[in-house]
C-alpha cells in the first residue's frame, strides 16, 4: 500500500451537543483509531456552506465525516437543512468527479463510542482504498 493512500487525512466535524463527547469518551477509553484523523469541535454542523467541503477536499483532505446529532440536535431544523445541504455538495462532488463516499453524515451520541471508532475505520478503509481526492476514476465518483 502507498504511503500516500495509507496516510490520507481525515475530518472530522464533531457536534458538540452530542458527537464531540462520543468522540472525547473514545478517548478516554484508549480506544484506538488512525492516527490521520483530525477532529473539528463544531457547534453546528449546518454551518459549514457547501464551498467549505470542497476547499477541504481541493486541499487534500481524503475523507469528511459529519457526525451530527441527528434529529436529537437541538437546533430545531438544524439536521434537515444539513442533510439538504450534504446533497447539494454530492452534486457539487460528482460534477468535479470526486467519489460522493469521500464525504459522509452520520449521527453519533455523546456514549457512541464504537459506533465513532467504526465509522472512523470505514473512512480509513475508503481513503485507503481511493487515494488522494480527485485521483479517482470517472466511474467511481458516482458511487453511492
Amino acid at each position: 500500500m502507498e504511503a500516500a493512500k495509507a496516510n490520507g487525512k481525515i475530518l472530522i466535524l464533531a457536534e458538540d451537543a452530542c458527537a464531540y463527547p462520543g468522540a472525547d469518551a473514545a478517548g478516554q477509553g484508549h480506544m484506538s483509531y488512525s492516527a490521520n484523523t483530525y477532529i473539528m469541535r463544531v457547534k453546528a454542523a449546518v454551518l459549514f456552506p457547501e464551498q467549505f467541503y470542497l476547499d477541504c477536499f481541493h486541499k487534500g483532505i481524503a475523507g469528511i465525516i459529519i457526525m451530527s446529532c441527528g434529529v436529537e440536535t437541538p437546533y430545531h431544523g438544524a439536521y434537515e437543512a444539513l442533510a439538504r445541504r450534504i446533497d447539494r455538495v454530492y452534486a457539487l462532488m460528482k460534477q468535479e468527479g470526486l467519489d460522493i463516499r469521500r464525504l459522509r453524515l452520520t449521527a453519533i451520541c455523546t456514549v457512541c463510542t464504537r459506533a465513532f471508532i467504526k465509522e472512523v475505520q470505514q473512512m480509513q478503509d475508503l481513503v485507503s482504498q481511493l487515494g488522494p481526492p480527485g485521483s479517482e476514476p470517472a466511474a467511481a465518483a458516482g458511487a453511492a
